[in-house]
Parts: C-alpha cells; structure tokens; sequence
C-alpha cells in the first residue's frame, strides 16, 4: 500500500502487480512501453489489457504509464496536448525533486520521456514544442491541459476494466487548455528542417527523410469512433505533402 491508495484501489492480480511494481521508475516504464509494438486498432484499453495484449497506441501507452506510475507510488497524472494542422498528444507526468517529466508511447522518439527537470508544466509542454510539426515542416503545438488525476476515475476501474476507457478521452475533451503562444508568436514561426540525414529507397533524401525518421505505421484513414481527437491514431497520407494539402503528421 502508498499515499495514493494504489493497493485499495487495483483490480491487478499479483502477477500483473508485480510486473508493473518491476518496472521501478518513470524511466522503467518507458523502456517497457518502447519494447512494445504500437497498434493499429480504434481502441480505449485499460493498462490490465495493455499488458495483456503487449501492444498499445499514444493514448493507451500514457493510460498505462499513468497506472504503472501509480503502482510505484507517484499519483496517476495525464497531461494532454492539443495541435493545429496535426495530430494531439497525450504523456503521463510525474514530479520528482520539484521538477516535472513524463511518460509517452509514441511512434516518434522525440515525443516520448522526459527526465524530470522542468519546473513547470508550461516549461515541460514546451520541451516538444521543436520536434512537433507535421510533413509541412510547420510547427505545431499550440496549447496543453491541465493535469488529470486518473484517480477520479478509480470508481469506472479505470486500471483493469475490460470495457474501453472512453470516459478518460471525454474529460480530456472538457478539461481546460492554455496557449503555449501568442498570436503573434504564432504568425513569426519557421519552418523546421529535416530531422535527420538518411538514405532512403523510396525517393531521393530530401524527399523521404522526414517521413523515415518518424516511421509511422498505421493505415493510412482517419479511424472512426472517439479515439479520434485530431487524431491520435491517424497516420500522415504522403511521404511527401502534395500542394494544398495539410497532411497530419504521425501516430503519436
């Protein structure tokens, strides 16, 4: 048992409990959620499923990291990200030594942990703000939540249900967001440049860098259902934006 109740409240059996207790740390959990594969599926699971299907996607990666967190004694928080022209985002938040990081399963390396040195939320949301833009280059996080205590949830059996946790994507809609930038920060940014120097046999470097380095895996639609929040289960169309189009940029 800890402050948080997490022994009161689990629906985990023993064996499920030991292995999220394994994982020691925010860093432990990440390591766990990067082994494993992100999914394809419109889904809401609970960590109980996650780790029995060994595979999650961004909003069931930072569901569960804020689970395993919890059973390692931080209180089970979720900070939501919100986009213009791209796709949302969802991570798991811990504070340790007065600084905050986070958790987050992602297709994106760039998108996922942060060790816990930001002093403020606002500080933390903005440690993405560089890596986050879509196939245009444009850069696109605009605004973050406050922070979710899953523990509201503990009624609904939030951890272990085997019902999707749809309810956890509703308050996330509702809660209130705060910009990152002003209007004139908004209309002043760059273009960012590609991400990292590759070779590519699906076109020439230039063309295919951008898409490669973040190696999205996800069918190329819009997938129905609440999941779709601008989407974290959407994946981009093109390798290389075709004009006037605003693809979105990779399953977080």
């Amino acid at each position: 048992m800890n402050s948080n109740g997490f022994a009161l409240t689990t629906g985990f059996s023993a064996k499920e409990l030991r292995k999220l207790r394994s994982m020691k740390d925010a860093h432990g959990i990440q390591k766990f959620l990067d082994a494993l594969p992100y999914h394809l599926e419109d889904t809401a699971w609970s960590p109980r499923r996650v780790l029995a299907e060994e595979t999650a996607h961004c909003l069931e990666g930072a569901i569960f990291a804020a689970a395993a967190l919890r059973a390692n004694g931080y209180p089970p928080l979720l900070l939501d990200f919100e986009a213009e022209n791209d796709t949302d985002h969802v991570i798991a938040i811990y504070q340790r030594d007065g600084g905050w990081g986070a958790v987050a399963k992602s297709n994106f390396t760039g998108c996922r942990y942060r060790e816990p040195v930001y002093r403020t939320l606002r500080e933390l949301a903005l440690s993405y703000f560089n890596i986050y833009c879509n196939l245009r280059r444009e850069r696109t996080l605009r605004r973050f939540s406050d922070p979710v205590n899953l523990k509201r949830f503990d009624r609904q059996q939030w951890m272990t249900t085997d019902k999707p946790v749809w309810f956890i994507v509703y308050h996330l809609f509702d809660i209130k967001h705060y910009p990152l930038l002003t209007p004139t920060m908004e209309k002043k940014l760059h273009l960012r440049g590609t991400i990292s120097k590759c070779e590519s046999s699906r076109g020439s470097p230039s063309e295919s860098c951008y898409w490669n380095a973040i190696t999205p895996n996800v069918p190329a639609k819009l997938l129905s259902g609440p999941a779709v929040k601008k989407s974290w289960l959407l994946e981009p169309l093109f390798a290389v934006p075709p004009p006037n189009s605003i693809p979105q940029s990779w399953s977080m």
